[in-house]
């Protein structure tokens, strides 16, 4: 059992998965318009819901903001190999595809969803291994951007990015050290934007299978960016050269 907290990651919850929601809890003394939504949410897709006092939100123990509200819902199960191979064709002539290796922190893991979400993204790949769970956390973080995304969690990263190479997508690696800048970018036709962990970057298989390594320029003291703002920067260039070619 998993546990969405926030108002914004509930509503999309209720909204987007609703036949994945169990239990809905709210804390007594709120009763605003927000609230009165989730409510109503909850009874149209027949999902319990109680108030229970502050208390019980403390003895849960919770991680991050929960705002007065916590959903129990049944862990979402991502998509496989398989299911990437079969809706492959739906996805157009030029999908947006977004890599991300070796992201272990759940609340970089759900700012990359949100960010995902917001540039269109057609499909998020990460691995089985190494990788953060689709966690409360994470989900919470992605502020509703998890819900309608499809997530490819894959057995072997190397062989999936082989697979995508085979079906005609450029695979852009970022890595500090990469010969070409971000604005370099070709992402009008068939794009992966392969994003490394904070700490190591790209791994030394998944950097070799890129096609191109693309930087982002540090011009102060700084070495490096949070991958989650990495990972925007580099969405929003390809969505700007989608759209001033569209």
């Amino acid at each position: 059992m998993d546990e969405v907290i926030g108002i914004q990651a509930v509503r999309a919850a209720l909204r987007d998965t609703p036949s994945l929601a169990r239990n809905l809890y709210l804390m007594k003394g709120r009763r605003d318009a927000r609230f009165n939504e989730l409510i109503g949410m909850a009874r149209e897709s027949g999902v319990r819901y109680q108030t229970v006092e502050e208390a019980w939100f403390k003895r849960r123990d919770i991680e991050g903001a929960h705002q007065g509200v916590l959903l129990e819902c049944h862990t979402r199960e991502l998509a496989d190999e398989q299911a990437l191979q079969q809706r492959w064709a739906e996805l157009g002539p030029a999908p947006l595809v977004l890599v991300l290796d070796s992201i272990t922190d759940p609340r970089n893991f759900g700012a990359c969803l949100r960010t995902a979400n917001a540039a269109g993204v057609d499909v998020v790949i990460v691995p089985k291994r190494n990788s953060a769970p689709l966690s409360a956390v994470a989900m919470k973080t992605a502020q509703g951007g998890a819900e309608d995304l499809f997530i490819v969690q894959v057995t072997n990263l190397a062989r999936t990015l082989t697979w995508l190479k085979e079906q005609g997508v450029w695979l852009f690696g970022a890595d500090a050290d990469g010969d070409e800048v971000w604005q370099s970018l070709d992402s009008v036709t068939a794009t992966a934007l392969v994003m490394g962990s904070e700490g190591r970057g790209l791994r030394r298989l998944t950097r070799s299978l890129c096609d191109k390594l693309v930087s982002i320029p540090m011009l102060g003291k700084v070495e490096s960016l949070n991958v989650s703002v990495a990972t925007g920067i580099l969405l929003y260039e390809a969505v700007r050269q989608r759209r001033s070619t569209s």
